[in-house]
């Protein structure tokens, strides 16, 4: 038998005072990168996918996490620890993983570099800020496809070009 509240055709304009069942989520673990032992960031698997430059049906189902340690070999791992993949076996070389390396892309979708962003000027600097704003505005961006980090690439780049621009 229904509740009165959960029966009755006025329901909706109603506040039904019955206790609201518990939810049960899943507790999400911090997974740790077996290679160099620390906390990984949560990536869509399609993003795993999209990055490999081997078979798919090498990538099983569930969560996966990049590992953004520059020394470490891994990239993606999954939380389960069952897979690893590392930087040689992408299709893109990572940012996170060789931020000093000059043909490198820090910005994936806009195809812009760390030797780009090096020896830009800060007028410069500003063009590629609104190239790649100007970008995101017309639905131009794919980071979490395009990205190994699966997720917008602006603050590296805000970063890099801080950092470029406080050294030079």
């Amino acid at each position: 038998m229904l509740d009165a509240c959960c029966s009755n055709p006025l329901a909706g304009a109603e506040t039904c005072e019955l206790p609201a069942p518990a939810l049960q989520r899943p507790v999400r673990q911090a997974a740790f990168c077996d290679s160099c032992g620390e906390k990984g960031k949560p990536v869509q698997t399609q993003t795993v996918k999209a990055m490999l430059a081997m078979s798919l049906r090498a990538v099983e189902d569930g969560e996966y996490l990049f590992c953004r340690t520059p020394t470490c070999p891994v990239v993606y791992f999954s939380a389960d620890g069952k897979q690893t993949f590392t930087a040689d076996q992408l299709r893109e070389r990572v940012y996170q993983k060789e931020p000093q390396a000059e043909e490198v892309l820090v910005c994936y979708c806009f195809r812009h570099t760390v030797g780009e962003i090096r020896a830009a000027s800060p007028e410069e600097h500003r063009f590629i800020l609104e190239d790649i704003n100007a970008g995101i505005q017309a639905g131009q961006c794919a980071c979490d496809l395009r990205n190994p980090q699966g997720s917008c690439c602006l603050g590296n780049v805000r970063g890099l070009i801080k950092q470029y621009a406080t050294a030079g």
